[in-house]
């Protein structure tokens, strides 16, 4: 049987560097479900050979890797706007009925020739504000300024947290964006015993991440302090790391293991929009030791325990602390593992295509059965 409302077709951005990925596949795959193509124009460094295995397991998902430059590794505006009108003809070109952009910053050039949707999942403004002092530089005001037109030329605009959509709204002098919690499906792996283990995940290099603490804070502890993730960026950026255990980049399904053994899951971010590898990791069960920022209790209050992002010796004792307390890490792995139960891919497509629906009436019905409890 065909779906409801089959035909429809959505023009996606996305970067394989870091969350963007997995949250376009689970999208596309949850859209899928309803009826509508994908056509992902992918921006930045080329997907690897596991992530575009990954894509083509997703249905009705069609993969352009562009070879064009992010908005925030380009070296100058000329290049996002060649950028931005190079994604308008991808538009055109393949006939879709709405665009949806990862990089709301490529809206800034105008002329799409149906709605266009931004999506906020970062921006160098809000990253600025909370993991450095004083005025940022050159570099990151005119691509902040391309971000403030995109934003403005968007039909509508949506952000992963409320927190993150009012730290928007308040940066950019726009209407706050519609809340749409990302979504996940679980990571399969094998039932593995937990190990007295603690284990964190990401794009390590990156300053936003803090994990630069979480090293300071392993060695205080007890408990052996693992972490997965690239260690350079396409920026250049790069993170030396003393006390942790560096595993590298991982597949999808080896983080899965990591996070069926590891007793404890930390991220000390000081700026997190979402944070996909804590929902995994609460998917898997573990305890959740978080900084204490508005986007993580927002997402997670009642569920984790919380500790300042400069406090490395908080850090240290709450982690070794859960680590030793079996029925306490226990309780807290349950509870994680009940509130990611609200945050899966069929409840993020629908709020998507709520969203979708108000900018485009062809996307306005849903199939049959796609109705998801709250």
């Amino acid at each position: 049987m065909t779906p409801h409302g089959a035909g429809k077709r959505v023009l996606m951005t996305a970067d394989a560097v870091g969350g963007v990925w997995t949250y376009a596949l689970d999208l596309a795959g949850g859209l899928a479900a309803t009826g509508v193509r994908t056509t992902l124009a992918v921006l930045g460094p080329e997907p690897s050979r596991q992530q575009l295995e990954a894509a083509q397991r997703v249905a009705d998902l069609e993969v352009v890797v562009t070879g064009l430059p992010l908005d925030w590794t380009a070296a100058e505006p000329a290049e996002v706007l060649e950028t931005a009108a190079a994604v308008r003809g991808l538009a055109r070109g393949h006939r879709v009925d709405l665009v949806h952009l990862n990089t709301p910053a490529l809206a800034a050039i105008g002329g799409f020739s149906v709605p266009v949707l931004g999506a906020c999942h970062s921006c160098l403004d809000t990253w600025w504000g909370a993991v450095k002092d004083g005025p940022p530089p050159e570099d990151f005001r005119w691509r902040s300024r391309l971000l403030w037109q995109g934003l403005h030329a968007c039909d509508a605009l949506i952000a992963p947290t409320r927190a993150f959509a009012r730290e928007i709204a308040r940066t950019y002098d726009v209407a706050a964006p519609d809340a749409v919690h990302n979504g996940r499906a679980a990571l399969s792996a094998g039932p593995l015993a937990r190990r007295p283990v603690v284990f964190t995940s990401g794009r390590l290099w990156d300053e936003g991440k803090n994990v630069r603490l979480l090293d300071a804070a392993a060695a205080r502890m007890a408990t052996p302090v693992y972490a997965a993730g690239p260690l350079e960026g396409p920026n250049g950026a790069a993170i030396s790391l003393a006390n942790l255990h560096t595993l590298g980049a991982l597949p999808p399904l080896a983080v899965a293991d990591w996070l069926q053994l590891s007793a404890v899951f930390a991220s000390a971010a000081l700026y997190e929009p979402f944070g996909l590898g804590v929902l995994e990791a609460a998917q898997a069960g573990c305890a959740l030791v978080l900084s204490d920022i508005d986007s993580f209790r927002e997402l997670w209050a009642d569920a984790a325990v919380f500790v300042d992002p400069h406090d490395g010796a908080g850090f240290a004792r709450a982690c070794d602390e859960l680590v030793a307390d079996p029925a306490e890490r226990a309780a807290w792995g349950r509870q994680a593992r009940l509130r990611a139960a609200r945050y899966t891919v069929e409840a993020m497509t629908r709020s998507t295509l709520d969203v979708y629906g108000r900018l485009q009436p062809r996307f306005r019905a849903k199939a049959p059965g796609h109705e998801v409890a709250a």
